[in-house]
């Protein structure tokens, strides 16, 4: 499977999308429901309503990329925020297309420390 680089930011759609939707209709959405840059260095994601497939944006540097990952029996486990578009890390955003709940994982706090003198 392909790895996205670790400083690409992700966007999830909350809601479902109409999966007849092409990289034009994506863009737009990108655009006016999620008031996102679509050209910025970012993954926008977004899921069907029986939640058995993913489409993908990205812009690298002369045009768009839309990957889809369907599943055959399966489902995605997507977010249950309430806000209009959750951001995750890349490293997140795997996890998801493998099928990890993500809101079920919890990492330790990340801890910074001084020296004692």
């Amino acid at each position: 499977m392909f790895r996205f680089e670790a400083d690409l930011k992700v966007f999830l759609h909350r809601e479902p999308i109409d999966f007849r939707a092409g990289i034009n209709s994506l863009v737009t959405l990108v655009e006016q429901s999620m008031q996102l840059d679509p050209f910025a260095r970012a993954v926008f994601a977004f899921h069907n309503r029986r939640r058995n497939r993913v489409k993908l944006l990205v812009y690298e540097r002369a045009g768009f990329w839309l990957l889809l990952r369907r599943l055959e029996e399966d489902r995605f486990v997507w977010l249950r925020r309430q806000q209009a578009v959750i951001e995750l890390t890349t490293e997140q955003l795997h996890w998801l297309l493998e099928g990890i709940d993500i809101e079920a994982v919890r990492r330790h706090p990340e801890r910074s420390y001084r020296h004692a003198s």
